[in-house]
């Protein structure tokens, strides 16, 4: 049986990245730990003001990768979340929030870094290799 994507998604541990481009196709991938799936087609992430938030609103669109460890190789599982930014907030609640979560999680300085609430849309989901089976499936 498929596990529930929200669940897959927020499990701990695990080992992700998020890639995004600009608006002339230069790619940047980087380790994420806090976005989290809220729903089946939304996820939230916290970001600092660098090339990834950059990169954002130049170009929505971005690929979260989870990786979660095996015994050997082919025994790792993941996915490819395909997404696209909807909002980006820069004040109010919901960055307030984050922040709150990450101080009392990482500390404040950790949270003083954090400069906008970016909000996705899920467009498609992929295994990590794609052999014709599994996860696929587009929203």
């Amino acid at each position: 049986m498929q596990p529930n994507l929200v669940e897959y998604f927020n499990r701990q541990p695990r080992i992700a990245t998020l890639s995004t481009a600009d608006r002339d196709g230069k790619v940047d991938v980087a380790p994420m730990g806090s976005p989290r799936m809220v729903d089946e087609t939304t996820v939230v992430m916290a970001l600092a003001k660098n090339r990834t938030l950059a990169n954002l609103q130049e170009n929505p669109h971005a690929v979260y990768m989870i990786m979660v460890p095996g015994e050997g190789i082919f025994d790792w599982k993941g996915v490819r979340v395909y997404m696209r930014m909807r909002s980006c907030e820069t004040s109010g609640e919901a960055i307030d929030a984050m922040r709150r979560e990450i101080s009392e999680a990482i500390g404040e300085a950790a949270a003083g870094m954090l400069h906008a609430a970016v909000t996705f849309e899920v467009e498609e989901v992929r295994p990590i290799v794609d052999m014709g089976q599994g996860w696929e499936r587009s929203i």
